[in-house]
């Protein structure tokens, strides 16, 4: 019966050709072959699954950890693409070139006729999604939105043009939405300032052309102010569903120019729980209770209300004879108040409206014969009521008086609802304080802004 050599490294692993070599004498290590040879007899062909003989007639079997290691070369380990990766990121100079090439950046007024608006270095730090966010498959399965704002300083009026949505995501069984946008104005979000545009119905890229007008925003709104902008799906039966939204801080807009905005729909920020909000301001208890104070007195926005504040200097005899005057008329000097108009009142009945009114008072008023009142204004939340009223007081004294202005929603057999108020004196705050120390600066003159209504009485620092 012949013998011949068999290579070990074709038959096992190297871990179990290395336990074979001290086994018997038999086994030969020829010093020019790198392979270790094991004699065998070649009567029945050998093969991994029947048990190896060797010389001394022991057994060995490979383990499934081995067998499973035999000939496995995974290779390098590939990252896994992303939805993002399929979407990619033009450059400035690509993007300009390419028509509805404007989702990473606001366009410049200037440039839409003449096509896409390029992106320039200065104007990627004022952009409505930043172009390196890592957040774009987000955007992409919640839509984009295009709109425009315009503050007109003079008139103090905010315009939103709702333009178009695309690509939003499907809400309704049939794979469609019915999308429509409302706008919150924050800090202060609540019913007495939210717009609402009309409904487009089994659409995901509703087209609604819509302006949305807030009346009676101040430079200071433009400062401190967000806007908020929902999109929204429509359900008859159950409640709406919010898309996405897209905020656009004021203070980016400039007065009388219109600023054009291509943004991504994101989810709103979630609230932070206050088993969280513990754990995250634990040890710092002082900034707590600060924080604390500061939610509980905290101020509700009811509205707007448009007053107009003119001093008018005494008149003598002289001048009122001048003037053809006859018969007894004003000769001594004191203030007029004149209420304009309210604009987005918050809603105090349950058909959505109010009746409002307006009530003055100037205090101290020890004889309290300073109350004066506008006539009711039935079912509305921007009411205008164009009222002038007249105290006779001079300027010494009324340096030290406070100008009290508040609204009622009018409930005919019960008690009248309080909607919001303002107190303006020396002593007030922000536009109050202009307001008063612009009527008292300027004899004669006729002096109008717009003040914001708290859901709280305003408080005089002298008892009645």
């Amino acid at each position: 019966m012949r013998r011949r050599a068999l290579s070990l490294s074709s038959l096992l692993p190297l871990s179990t050709a290395r336990l074979l070599a001290p086994l018997s004498p038999p086994v030969s290590a020829d010093p020019s072959c790198t392979d270790i040879h094991l004699f065998v007899q070649e009567s029945p062909p050998l093969t991994i699954k029947d048990s190896m003989t060797v010389r001394r007639g022991k057994k060995l079997s490979i383990s499934i950890q081995e067998h499973m290691a035999i000939d496995v070369c995974p290779g390098p380990i590939r990252p896994i693409r992303q939805i993002s990766a399929y979407f990619p990121r033009l450059p400035g100079s690509v993007a300009s070139g390419m028509g509805g090439s404007h989702l990473l950046s606001p366009l410049l007024a200037q440039g839409r006729p003449g096509g896409g608006g390029s992106l320039s270095l200065t104007s990627s730090v004022d952009t409505s999604v930043e172009i390196n966010s890592d957040d774009s498959d987000d955007c992409t399965a919640l839509g984009t939105l295009e709109f425009e704002l315009r503050y007109e300083q003079s008139s103090n009026k905010l315009h939103c043009t709702v333009l178009r949505a695309k690509g939003l995501k499907p809400m309704d069984f049939n794979g469609l939405a019915d999308p429509y946008v409302k706008l919150h104005l924050l800090p202060g979000a609540c019913k007495a300032n939210k717009l609402k545009t009309r409904t487009i119905r089994n659409s995901l890229n509703p087209v609604w052309n819509e302006t949305l007008t807030y009346v009676g925003i101040t430079e200071e709104d433009m400062h401190r102010k967000t806007l908020r902008l929902s999109v929204c799906d429509e359900d008859k039966l159950t409640h709406n569903e919010l898309i996405g939204e897209s905020r656009v801080p004021l203070k980016r807009v400039k007065p009388d120019q219109t600023k054009h905005f291509h943004t991504c729909l994101e989810h709103p920020p979630p609230l932070p729980s206050p088993t969280a909000m513990g754990e995250a301001l634990r040890g710092i208890s002082c900034y707590l209770r600060e924080w604390e104070n500061e939610q509980l007195h905290s101020l509700e926005e009811r509205g707007r209300l448009l007053l107009a504040l003119q001093f008018l200097p005494s008149v003598s005899l002289e001048d009122k004879a001048i003037e053809g005057g006859g018969g007894e008329g004003r000769r001594n000097g004191g203030l007029c108040v004149g209420v304009k108009r309210c604009a987005h009142l918050a809603a105090m009945d349950v058909n959505g409206f109010s009746d409002p009114y307006v009530k003055i008072y100037l205090k101290p008023d020890i004889e309290k014969k300073s109350k004066h009142k506008t006539a009711v204004m039935k079912r509305t939340l921007n009411p205008e009521f164009n009222e002038e009223f007249f105290y006779e007081i001079s300027l010494s004294e009324l340096a030290n008086k406070t100008l009290e202005v508040t609204v009622w929603d009018y409930d005919l057999g019960r008690s009248n609802d309080f909607i919001g108020g303002v107190c303006l004196s020396s002593k007030s705050q922000g536009d109050a304080l202009r307001h008063w120390t612009d009527c008292l600066k300027n004899k004669g003159q006729r002096v109008e802004r717009w003040h914001i209504l708290t859901n709280e009485l305003p408080r005089t620092l002298s008892h009645d």
